[in-house]
């Protein structure tokens, strides 16, 4: 009887706890720091590895929490600093369960002098070019901005949000966290002390290297939009001009995205003696758009072909247009 009353209570007990995950993470490699202003520090690192998944990021300033983020995430934009002032930032990973890896090496950085009366922006940095490397991954080069106090960082931006930053004394970008076989339209923009950014460089698409085995990109390739006034001169009106894919048959229709969200359905005409398909539309749609756009506005666009088959294919890379 007695071994009948143990029994359960020794299956409890080396049930119990069993399956806890008691693995930390590594620590993350190559943590960089580096000053974008006055008041920010861009932080990035190598990402780390766990026996199930890193579920998220700690960014440490001195020592103190400063930021959390996913794990998919190897940067941040710290901000809120002090104006010439050291810091010392580490970056620890985390699991689902809890662990957490010891921090990473130190990387230091000091803020540059703050410019209160600056109030000029960069130029725009000029002739931006890129390139894949490999499926995952690009590089990007361009022309320095100039400024009247100096050019701090270098943004670089894809489909509209800021996804990197490099030092003001730096031309050239390695992006990476890329999907394989897609199409991505970066721009550049330069940063100074003050944190006045220029306007976009000119954009650039760069399409990512299909993984093996993987069929051929589906996407219209080199979509390009202009922006203008309509002739009422109160709305707006965007032109669109890209290459449709090679499908192996006819194109029923496009599918048009205006600011990540669909917009109309495109029944293609004739195309160009170039071989480009062109839609032009007004943006009057109230209450998501407005009548009457006031200058600077921006859109993004971006549109995918229906296959042969019925099918959806890939999008487009994703410019952007500012109303003048």
């Amino acid at each position: 009887m007695a071994l009948v009353a143990v029994l359960p209570l020794l299956l409890t007990a080396c049930g119990a706890g069993g399956g806890k995950d008691r693995t930390s993470p590594t620590a993350p490699g190559a943590v960089t720091a580096q000053a974008s202003s006055a008041t920010s520090v861009h932080v990035m690192w190598r990402a780390s590895s766990d026996n199930k998944a890193v579920t998220g990021y700690e960014i440490l300033r001195d020592g103190t929490t400063a930021k959390e983020v996913p794990g998919d995430r190897s940067m941040i934009d710290v901000d809120g600093l002090t104006a010439s002032t050291p810091y010392r930032f580490t970056v620890r990973a985390l699991d689902a369960a809890g662990n957490r890896s010891v921090p990473s090496a130190p990387a230091s950085v000091t803020t540059p002098a703050a410019t209160p009366d600056d109030k000029r922006p960069p130029s725009a940095p000029a002739r931006l070019t890129g390139r894949a490397d490999g499926t995952g991954a690009a590089v990007l080069t361009w022309g320095r901005a100039t400024d009247d106090v100096g050019v701090t960082a270098y943004d670089v931006y894809q489909e509209g949000a800021r996804i990197h930053s490099v030092g003001g004394a730096l031309t050239t970008a390695h992006v990476t966290g890329l999907r394989p076989g897609t199409v991505y339209t970066f721009t550049v923009r330069a940063r100074d002390a003050a944190d006045n950014s220029s306007p976009d460089s000119g954009a650039v698409d760069v399409t990512t290297a299909s993984a093996p085995g993987a069929p051929p990109s589906t996407a219209p390739a080199g979509l390009r939009a202009s922006v203008a006034r309509a002739a009422s001169g109160s709305a707006t009106e965007i032109t669109l001009h890209w290459v449709p894919p090679r499908t192996g048959g006819d194109i029923g229709a496009y599918q048009l995205f205006l600011n990540g969200a669909p917009t109309t359905t495109i029944v293609p005409g004739t195309p160009s003696p170039e071989g480009l398909g062109s839609y032009t539309f007004t943006v009057t749609d109230p209450p998501t758009f407005t009548v009457t756009d006031p200058p600077g506005t921006r859109y993004s666009v971006k549109i995918r072909a229906r296959l042969p088959d019925g099918k959806w294919g890939d999008f487009s890379a994703q410019p952007t247009v500012a109303v003048p």
